[in-house]
């Protein structure tokens, strides 16, 4: 029987950290299950906004990486200023928080690389795996994105093999993530970023969307979408576990969460994603509330904006915060296993309610009950609602907020802040890895 291999082309590849990396490393490793083959084709050199070590050992020991050298303008941008690192994980200062240097980088980013500053890869990959393609016979490549100028060496790839078949995977939506509109565009710019990503829409056999609105949304826009979300692997939990000195379940405690009630968020917390109506719950409660006051840790593991982490160290809050700075992938899972509430945030326009943060995932695995923020009927909120695993609000909300917190912590007191959720195994790495598996078969005959 002849081998079935898959080109994946991905910009985040370990040792990235973050959790772009996560959905094709996680792939990869299960898909040879189902009788694919990945390889991967990744840069060199890549500018990585964050890294993990930790995930290196993850990368199958058989599994075939295929790179080349990139060229990137972000050296030069941060030395103009420091605040474009932000870009490269798709941070943005915004409204007054703007300085003239962050509103001239951004313009710059928006206009002069589209559709991103990866651009540059674009020709010198479309020219070495024109040739990598004909001398071991691929037949199947996948372009993951963002970064969105992948999308474009499987467009030329494409066009230059008509029977090579292709999907586009977008684990962000292009022209409708909620940045789109803070890069200060020209009409001529839209334009071309608007072309470009019909075009890939259009030429992709299958567009790959993480969410049920986004592939909803990329048919509109004339795509074959379907949704294959991002999920947990249940050997991370497996692993942590085994690392952990006291074993985790439902009635054993460390010393930290025998006497404190934690509300933790994990990952990167940038000023368009801020719940503030959350701080200001949090702030009222702490005022208010002087058993919650004495028990109540706010729990920060990623990267935190610093105009938010200013905000919350001149309220209330400031004495209940934990700032553990950017943890390992393993880690922030002990975290994630280790507090009493989950915290998850999205954009709060409608264009966003497709979007599900991979972490929601992770955060399942846990059993943890989990508060989200966002737009109204969110993709999140149906996850949560099907697995009895939390509640999501919007930014306007108060009252509801505090009532539920308030529910938890008391459920909490009295040591019945039990784990409770169901139907999250159609979530499993393994499991989405045989649904792809299955798309990729019925696109290759």
């Amino acid at each position: 029987m002849e081998e079935k291999k898959v080109l994946i082309i991905t910009y985040y590849w370990p040792p990235a950290g973050g959790p772009g990396v996560q959905r094709w490393l996680k792939f990869a490793k299960y898909l040879p299950d189902f009788g694919w083959k990945p390889i991967i084709y990744t840069p060199e050199n890549p500018s990585y906004p964050l890294l993990d070590e930790s995930l290196l050992k993850e990368v199958p020991r058989d599994l075939k990486i295929v790179k080349t050298t990139i060229w990137e303008p972000y050296q030069l941008a941060e030395k103009l200023n420091k605040s474009n690192k932000k870009f490269k994980a798709g941070q943005f200062d915004v409204g007054k928080n703007q300085s003239w240097k962050s509103k001239l980088s951004i313009w710059v980013r928006g206009n002069f690389f589209i559709p991103d500053a990866r651009v540059f890869w674009v020709k010198p990959s479309v020219k070495f795996l024109e040739h990598y393609i004909k001398e071991n016979k691929i037949d199947f490549i996948v372009t993951s994105g963002p970064p969105h100028s992948l999308h474009l060496i499987g467009l030329q790839l494409k066009k230059k093999f008509s029977t090579l078949k292709w999907i586009a995977d977008f684990r962000d939506p292009w022209t409708e993530i909620s940045y789109y509109k803070h890069l200060k565009l020209t009409k001529r710019s839209d334009q071309k970023h608007r072309k470009l990503e019909s075009e890939v829409f259009r030429n992709a056999d299958i567009t790959l969307a993480t969410s049920y609105t986004d592939a909803e949304n990329f048919r509109k826009k004339g795509a074959n979408a379907v949704c294959i979300t991002n999920g947990f692997d249940e050997s991370d939990a497996v692993s942590v576990e085994q690392n952990l000195e006291i074993p985790q379940s439902q009635n054993t405690k460390t010393e930290d969460t025998q006497t404190h009630f934690t509300l933790s968020y994990i990952g990167v917390l940038e000023q368009l994603r801020n719940p503030e109506n959350l701080w200001t719950v949090l702030d009222h409660l702490i005022e208010t509330d002087s058993s919650f006051a004495q028990h109540f840790i706010l729990k920060f593991a990623g990267r935190i904006d610093d105009r938010i982490l200013e905000t919350l160290n001149n309220s209330s809050l400031k004495k209940h915060i934990h700032d553990l700075g950017y943890l390992s992938h393993e880690k922030a899972i002990e975290e994630m296993k280790s507090s009493d509430m989950l915290l998850i945030t999205n954009f709060p326009n409608e264009s966003s309610k497709g979007i599900i943060p991979g972490k929601i995932f992770e955060y399942l695995a846990t059993g943890k009950q989990i508060i989200s923020f966002g737009p109204a009927d969110a993709d999140v909120s149906k996850i949560l609602d099907d697995t009895n695993a939390g509640k999501h609000f919007s930014y306007q909300d108060s009252d509801n907020i505090k009532d539920f917190i308030l529910e938890k912590y008391k459920l909490w007191e009295k040591g019945n802040l039990l784990e409770n959720t169901q139907n999250i195994e159609q979530f499993s790495r393994r499991n989405l890895a045989k649904n792809l598996s299955e798309i990729l078969d019925q696109t290759v005959h």
